[in-house]
């Protein structure tokens, strides 16, 4: 404790210099060391076990998934954690790069700072050090928007990378063909809410389909149509329970049964004039966020009008969206309601399940993606796995730039990071020095986790760059040495590739400027 502990409240803990500064250098290097065996093609996974009732069990490889269900005591880590989630957020992949990019830059500064290098003078380091990297990163871009057989060439290959460190990697032809679809149907809009995606037990990976239009994972009422071609459509959330009285705390004090069957006429009167006031919107499907109880059904399937019930929240929004219609909740000026329109809904089966198709809808680019799978858990990790690649590929069609992969920019970088050092004065090389041998961390690492040698590899693709400024070699992990990655087809999006370097760059430089870390215990109840 410090000098002044007088000053803070009783409870309180303060930590400084050395000692703040040890204890956040720990904590973001314990984090990024948790992550880093999940880098890379032959990375592995692991299983989170909530500790809650269900003790729900999540088996994943994405970064971004592993710290969001960690709980970390430690406020270095926690800055680690948030820009795992921002890197999910802004491009959806490189959530492990980025945490191990910065875990590298605070244990290279580490151990300048033990050296007696000041941590400012090794931050103006490391942010001409990025600038330099950035600048090299954007100059061996390339892009290939203009012609579109190229391009889907480049999307498939960055599809395939992305998805080749994932569970979908057995069968990531299949799974890349389904995500450069989807979000070529998006022409360019970029509006992932578009894309449906539906899980299914049963089946294997390898069924899993993209169906144009919209699936929505509901059962059509009984004795009601089973097909409906130019489909106007009212989207409701509104209570269709006829059978229960709604004044709630109110006591109704009767003198004979009679009495109660009179309420229960004007309750259903009231549900028959309501069922009327939709019926006139002039449409022939309802679909209900909310129960439609039998009452209501009956007068529905007279009326010739499918009704759908319970459908889910989530659904109901991206229903609305995809149909173009609104959900109406009153219903008394059918003029100013906007119905949602289709050219079909029809019954289908999935596996054993009957699922509703809306084909032919208003947002032409909509679609749903169908993953089946053996188990939920297998289920639920090829949906993330799907989602980083619809992504990236996102982020691709927004800025159509393209690098190689496999540890290729990095040891570019590297390698113009390190001729800026031999040309600075003073301390700062050293900090950019680390900065390169950091960027070197992770071709490294994607080799640790294949089991290869990696320092050998690492040498060689020094080597490879250093004799060809046009090299294109990089970690080659099947055949486990250097390979050309254009002949390979290992590409990724140049947008990732750049949030990495700067996200990591800023979190290391949060984590070094801190040199005090006070604590304070919460306020007691009275």
């Amino acid at each position: 404790m410090s000098q002044q502990s007088g000053i803070l409240q009783q409870g309180a803990t303060e930590e400084r210099g050395e000692n703040a500064r040890m204890a956040s250098f720990v904590g973001a290097v314990a984090v990024a060391d948790l992550v880093k065996s999940t880098l890379g093609p032959k990375g592995m996974d692991k299983i989170l076990q909530s500790m809650g009732r269900g003790q729900e069990v999540t088996i994943t490889n994405d970064g971004a998934t592993i710290l969001k269900s960690i709980y970390v005591d430690n406020p270095a880590a926690k800055v680690l954690v948030d820009i795992s989630k921002v890197q999910d957020d802004e491009v959806g992949d490189g959530t492990t790069s980025v945490v191990v990019f910065a875990g590298e830059l605070l244990r290279e500064a580490e151990q300048l700072v033990n050296q007696k290098v000041h941590p400012m003078t090794i931050i103006a380091g490391y942010r001409e050090a990025c600038d330099c990297a950035r600048s090299v990163l954007e100059s061996i871009s390339f892009n290939h928007q203009a012609d579109p057989v190229l391009f889907r060439a480049d999307l498939l290959n960055i599809a395939k990378t992305t998805l080749s460190s994932k569970i979908l990697t057995v069968d990531k032809e299949h799974f890349a063909n389904l995500a450069v679809d989807a979000i070529l149907r998006l022409k360019g809009s970029g509006n992932l809410e578009a894309i449906h995606v539906i899980k299914k037990t049963g089946g294997t990976l390898q069924e899993s389909f993209l169906d144009e239009g919209f699936i929505l994972d509901k059962k059509i009422g009984v004795g009601q149509p089973k097909r409906i071609e130019d489909a106007r459509i009212l989207v409701a959330n509104t209570p269709m329970d006829t059978d229960k009285i709604k004044i709630y705390g109110a006591r109704v004090r009767v003198d004979s049964m009679a009495k109660v069957a009179d309420i229960e006429a004007a309750e259903k009167e009231k549900m028959r004039a309501k069922v009327r006031k939709i019926i006139d919107h002039g449409i022939n499907c309802f679909i209900n966020r909310q129960l439609i109880y039998n009452l209501p059904e009956e007068m529905f399937a007279d009326a010739g009008v499918m009704a759908i019930e319970h459908a889910d929240f989530d659904g109901i929004e991206r229903l609305a969206l995809v149909l173009g219609g609104e959900i109406v909740s009153t219903f008394d000026d059918p003029e100013t309601v906007k119905l949602g329109r289709c050219k079909m809904i029809e019954e289908i089966m999935i596996g054993e399940d009957r699922l509703i198709h809306f084909s032919g809808v208003a947002l032409g680019e909509a679609c749903t993606i169908v993953l089946r799978g053996a188990s939920t858990h297998i289920l639920d990790e090829a949906e993330r796995s799907l989602h980083d690649a619809l992504c990236v590929l996102k982020e691709t069609v927004a800025d159509a730039r393209v690098v190689f992969g496999g540890g290729w920019p990095e040891i570019r970088m590297a390698k113009a990071v390190e001729e800026l050092a031999s040309r600075t004065p003073g301390k700062k090389a050293m900090a950019m020095e680390a900065f390169a041998r950091a960027l070197r961390a992770l071709p490294t690492t994607i080799c640790d986790n294949a089991g290869l040698d990696s320092a050998e590899i690492v040498a060689n693709l020094k080597a490879a760059h250093g004799a060809d400024a046009d090299s294109r070699m990089g970690v080659d992990v099947v055949r486990g040495e250097a390979g050309d990655m254009a002949e390979l087809g290992i590409y990724e999006s140049f947008r990732v590739r750049q949030q990495v370097l700067l996200s990591g760059t800023e979190a290391s430089e949060i984590i070094l400027r801190v040199d005090d870390i006070i604590k304070c215990a919460p306020r007691r109840r009275g």
